[in-house]
């Protein structure tokens, strides 16, 4: 027993912050979403506005070899064989989209709601994350303090087998108390056992959602502090303005906003500029006036399209657009129902709890005295052995049933805050 704490003592203690530090630092979860979201703010960037011109180059080259015979106007004539001449040209050709009908204006505005849309998501995916970490963690250390259970009901189960064998030894007792007590040994090293192995694959659980960074062996902290002083309707309050799936809905809806806008610049007329810079050679052949010429220059110009008539597919668009945009709101009408409905029934369970935790304190002093007890009546052979153990086994339920309370009364608390958007707000 002595081994046994000397080696819990020395395992590592990671702290609720220190997971959730390790969790931000570490899952792949979180990883990928917060690349994600760079993606979005690449898109949302000025280079992908389109309020920026394009700039191109060209060149090329041409040979021509030909077989001629031409006639010139003073009723000369002539015949080339094999007649070689070339050109060559170069230019950079300049592009802006002056006015478009206010469709790029309205692009850009959905790209920057874009990006922060995907910092909501990246914020639930986090808050997903924290949420499942706790879960995890706090299922280690009721598992924990469960083994600490069952590793002194063991301890006591071979106090008592001991002291059956002296009454046995000394004729004070029956083999059948013997026997009784090795039973119970053997049910309680099996379960303490099976806890054992259950606090293993626990922590491998714990260490997946840390990123699988924790290469020792741990421990995990067992003290839960209850935030009894958070306000119904306080958090209430904060379901509607902070909930983080209300939040992208509200995104949503303004994303949605700017699509309808920008297909409505259908309707209207487009305005481009154009200009170019370029080099232009040509090496003639021998029937030519002019064997070689070269010539560079500077063109630009205006151009304006407008499409009086698209065969309705503007329409559509625009039409389908405000349909969507309904939908959204109708969407973000209805998840405030449920969100609403949810936030209720999560405080209502978490009251729940609370009162069964402290009922099962209570409940562990009734059965905390009830066995110190019995127990000494056992030892005065004024309680049999069946008594001894009931009251043993009432003691044990009662304490796995206040650390099952327990946590389940703080994971209610933690989906109360995560439903009021406040689960990354609180400290430990």
């Amino acid at each position: 027993m002595s081994f046994c704490m000397t080696s819990i003592a020395a395992q590592k203690l990671v702290s609720v912050s220190e997971a959730i530090e390790l969790a931000l630092e570490n899952n792949y979860g979180i990883k990928i979403i917060s690349n994600n979201k760079e993606i979005a703010k690449n898109n949302a960037g000025v280079l992908n506005s389109g309020y920026l011109p394009t700039v191109t180059s060209s060149s090329g080259a041409t040979f021509n070899r030909d077989n001629l015979e031409a006639e010139f106007a003073n009723g000369e004539s002539t015949a080339l064989n094999g007649a070689k001449s070339s050109r060559y040209n170069a230019s950079i050709n300049l592009n802006y989209t002056l006015f478009d009908g206010l469709g790029r204006y309205y692009d850009y505005k959905r790209l920057k709601e874009t990006y922060k849309l995907s910092e909501l998501q990246a914020r639930e995916t986090i808050e997903n994350t924290i949420a499942q970490l706790y879960v995890v963690y706090y299922n280690v250390a009721q598992v924990t303090e469960n083994v600490t259970v069952l590793e002194k009901t063991l301890t006591v189960s071979k106090d008592r087998i001991t002291r059956a064998s002296y009454q046995f030894e000394y004729g004070q007792g029956t083999m059948l108390n013997v026997l009784n007590a090795q039973v119970d040994i053997n049910n309680d090293s099996i379960n303490l056992i099976n806890a054992k192995q259950q606090l293993v694959n626990t922590k491998r659980d714990l260490n997946v959602v840390l990123g699988n960074v924790i290469s020792s062996e741990f421990r995990v902290d067992t003290t839960i502090d209850f935030k009894l002083d958070i306000d119904q309707n306080d958090l209430a309050t904060k379901v509607k303005s902070n909930n983080v799936n209300l939040l992208q809905l509200d995104k949503n809806i303004m994303i949605n906003t700017f699509i309808v806008k920008a297909n409505k610049s259908g309707y209207l007329p487009s305005l481009g500029l154009t200009g170019s810079y370029g080099w232009n050679k040509g090496n003639n052949n021998a029937a030519s006036f002019v064997a070689v010429s070269t010539n560079t220059g500077l063109s630009g110009g205006l151009s304006l399209s407008w499409n009086l008539f698209d065969g309705g597919a503007t329409a559509t668009r625009v039409s389908n657009a405000k349909i969507e945009l309904e939908n959204r709101s109708l969407e973000k009408e209805s998840m405030l129902i449920d969100i609403e409905r949810n936030f209720n029934n999560a405080w209502d369970d978490y009251q729940n709890k609370l009162t069964i935790f402290q009922v099962q304190e209570n409940n562990i002093i009734t059965s905390t005295n009830n066995f110190n007890r019995t127990q000494e009546k056992y030892k005065l052979g004024q309680a049999t052995s069946i008594e001894f153990r009931q009251a043993q086994l009432n003691l044990i339920n009662s304490e796995l049933n206040r650390n099952q309370a327990k946590y389940a009364a703080k994971i209610a608390e933690l989906t109360v805050l995560q439903l009021s958007g406040e689960l990354l707000n609180i400290e430990f």
